[in-house]
């Protein structure tokens, strides 16, 4: 894609291929097209790898963070389990959520758990509200363990954030999304896998390889589920689309 931005105009210019949309930039439609481009750089220089939340590295978007607080708060899961623990930041969120609703846990599932991350977990001061599993997350034994964490009648919320391919994602989906509870969520981050994958870290395989991918024929076979992005609880704009890492990653359980 070919981006033109004319501040003395006000307009802004998207080529793809023979098409050419021109618009507004101060519009709807002019903020969503200098977001995506804001993402792709974003992503390129590793902007989400500056943040840090009560003294872990959260690895995440700051408008995800803020999105899924909003998910959490509505949903008001008893459990809430996340593969990929990296650093522990995202875990130390939520068990920071739970502590503040006085609800919920967190689970964290991993298939190496560092010792230095593992070691700053269990001495944070919301230790008590975290389980770390370590074992391949599709693995059943893995999923066995999850399961027995989860008390009959608790609402859980999962969050697939370990290993992003297609294949991975997949399994992941149908290994965990009998786990969640009927209007929770099953979340698959990292959709931006596809729409980076021509930047100069990105990899020309990931705009086929990507969580997006993995969703789309999930639904397929599951109606049960749907991808939506969960409403926001507070709007005066005119925007209506999340600024995102993970596109096409809310599926929310409907029966």
């Amino acid at each position: 894609m070919r981006c033109t931005i004319d501040t003395a105009s006000g307009l802004i210019s998207a080529e793809n291929g023979e098409r050419t949309t021109t618009v507004d930039l101060y519009s709807t439609e002019g903020f969503e097209l200098l977001s995506e481009l804001w993402l792709k750089v974003g992503w390129n220089q590793k902007h989400v790898y500056t943040f840090s939340w009560l003294g872990r590295p959260i690895i995440q978007l700051p408008e995800d963070i803020v999105r899924i607080q909003e998910v959490i708060h509505e949903v008001q899961p008893d459990v809430i389990v996340e593969t990929g623990v990296a650093h522990g930041g995202s875990l130390v969120y939520y068990a920071s959520l739970c502590k503040i609703f006085e609800k919920g846990r967190v689970i964290g599932v991993d298939i190496e758990i560092r010792s230095h991350n593992r070691a700053a977990l269990e001495e944070h001061p919301l230790s008590e509200l975290i389980t770390l599993i370590e074992g391949s997350s599709t693995d059943p034994a893995t999923l066995s363990c999850v399961a027995g964490e989860i008390r009959p009648g608790e609402t859980t919320l999962v969050i697939l954030d370990s290993n992003h391919t297609r294949e991975h994602v997949l399994a992941e989906l149908q290994a965990y999304s009998g786990l969640v509870s009927v209007g929770s969520y099953i979340i698959a981050m990292d959709g931006i896998m596809a729409l980076v994958a021509d930047t100069p870290r990105g990899r020309p395989e990931w705009s086929a390889d990507n969580p997006i991918s993995a969703v789309e024929e999930f639904v397929r076979d599951h109606p049960n589920f749907v991808v939506e992005q969960p409403p926001w609880e507070f709007n005066e704009s005119e925007l209506r689309s999340n600024v995102t890492h993970w596109q096409q990653g809310y599926l929310r359980r409907v029966s």
